[in-house]
């Protein structure tokens, strides 16, 4: 897999909760840490996403916001 992005985390879906349109896939990157993406489930269906697989979060985000307590 080539892409520009420079975010890649590789790790293991633990969770796909399809709605009406849209899924909730969250993918372990570490131990006790976990990033979800809301993709349509259409994309699950065409990426075979299924819980245990390995999976890869991108991140593409052109602002990081920054806050403190």
């Amino acid at each position: 897999m080539k892409i520009s992005a420079r975010n890649v985390l590789k790790g293991k879906i633990v969770s796909v909760e399809k709605g009406a349109t849209t899924a909730h896939v969250k993918i372990e990157v570490a131990p006790g840490q976990v990033v979800t993406a809301a993709i349509t489930n259409d994309s699950v269906d065409a990426l075979k996403l299924t819980v245990g697989s390995d999976a890869y979060a991108v991140v593409k985000a052109s602002d990081v916001m920054v806050a403190v307590d």
